[in-house]
């Protein structure tokens, strides 16, 4: 007797798979083709901020130039002759205020240039000068024979260059005069002040211009600047070292912090003023101020003097009253401090006969002590002791 066998087949599931697949590709293909056909590549350049030494350097730019070109550059803040020494074909160049100069690196850039050195340097800035005339003046410049004047109505100077546009230079910078030195290249606005000049010193040269500005990083960008950033430094180009001195442009804390900190700040002052919001006191109904306490002596001491009266014990009171008229009496009578009875009272009466007009019988009774509970009799000895006491 033989087995049979039997098979089931089960349905396949493939070729709806394949048709999902198809679709998907399908789709996939019609946006890709769409989007090429509506969609084109471009190049931005978008500005980001500026970040490192850029940012406190205006000379920034001009050192990577140099560099660029073969120069060994040197940008800091201050000469610090000590520490730095200069070379004699190096070329300084002095973007700071020559009035802030100490004496010390005064005499370190004129040795400098005396042996061979190239210093370029500018004149006082203008928004920086007092009324005085004797403050324009730094003590480098009146070392080389140079006067700066004062003169706000100077102008612009115009700067040609070939193939490029026409600029304007120093319509704020100081002018200056030239003394007894023949300078070797000098230039003048349309009212004959000097604007620039090289003065020969020793074996160097000295460069005195009426403003910088056009050797900054935003201004540097310019073809005029460039030319006349490069004759400014024709005399020793690429010979040394260039050593940049700049003023450091370092925002304050506070002003760097409202400015690029205040995603950080802002929310934080949100949430406490809503803290403070929630903790607030609540206004209600107006309601009178209380009494402040009465803290007055006199207050105090009636309220004690009346608080033993009213308990039995005003003959306390009343013995000091007749014992400060009697330390009185013995400072300013001692005779009738030193008698007693009848004759005292006659002769205090006697005293006071022509300013109170009272009587031997009225004083003898206000040195005697009252009776206890008797409110009249108290009241008017007290009252005469007094009147006779501020008599003394």
């Amino acid at each position: 007797m033989s087995a049979a066998s039997t098979t089931t087949r089960r349905p396949t599931r493939l070729p709806w798979a394949a048709l999902a697949v198809v679709a998907v590709l399908a789709l996939a293909g019609t946006f890709g083709y769409w989007w090429l056909q509506t969609h084109e590549r471009v190049e931005k350049e978008i500005d980001l901020p500026r970040s490192g030494e850029i940012t406190y350097n205006p000379l920034y730019v001009l050192g990577l130039a140099l560099r660029e070109d073969g120069w060994k550059v040197d940008a800091r803040q201050q000469l610090d002759p000590d520490e730095v020494a200069l070379g004699d074909d190096d070329t300084v160049v002095v973007l700071n205020d020559p009035r802030r100069l100490s004496e010390t690196d005064t005499e370190a850039l004129l040795a400098f240039v005396a042996a061979g050195g190239h210093l370029v340097v500018r004149t006082p800035p203008r928004d920086q000068l007092a009324a005085d005339t004797e403050r324009l003046q730094a003590p480098l410049l009146e070392a080389l024979d140079l006067r700066v004047i004062d003169d706000a109505n100077g102008g612009c100077v115009q700067l040609s260059v070939a193939g490029e546009d026409e600029h304007i230079e120093f319509c704020q910078g100081m002018r200056f005069e030239v003394g007894a030195i023949e300078p070797l290249h000098e230039w003048r606005d349309k009212d004959g002040d000097t604007v620039y000049a090289r003065l020969p010193h020793g074996e160097g040269s000295v460069d005195v211009i009426a403003g910088l500005d056009f050797l900054t990083n935003d201004d540097l960008r310019d073809g005029p600047h460039v030319v006349l950033a490069r004759q400014l430094l024709a005399p020793n180009w690429k010979a040394g070292t260039a050593h940049l001195l700049y003023a450091a442009e370092m925002p304050s804390f506070w002003r760097w912090l409202a400015e690029n900190s205040w995603m950080a700040w802002l929310p934080l002052l949100l949430a406490l003023l809503a803290w403070l919001w929630a903790r607030m006191q609540r206004f209600g109904p107006w309601r009178p101020s209380p009494l402040g306490e009465r803290r007055s002596l006199l207050e105090h001491v009636t309220a004690s003097g009346e608080h033993i009266y009213r308990y039995g014990y005003a003959h306390i009171l009343y013995d000091a009253v007749r014992a400060a008229f009697l330390a009185r009496l013995r400072r300013r009578d001692p005779q009738a401090a030193a008698l007693d009875g009848e004759a005292q009272a006659a002769l205090i009466a006697e005293r006071f006969k022509d300013t109170l007009a009272i009587g031997p019988d009225e004083v003898r009774t206000a040195l005697s002590t009252p009776v206890a509970r008797d409110h009249v009799a108290f009241r008017s000895r007290i009252a005469t002791l007094i009147r006779l006491r501020n008599q003394l």
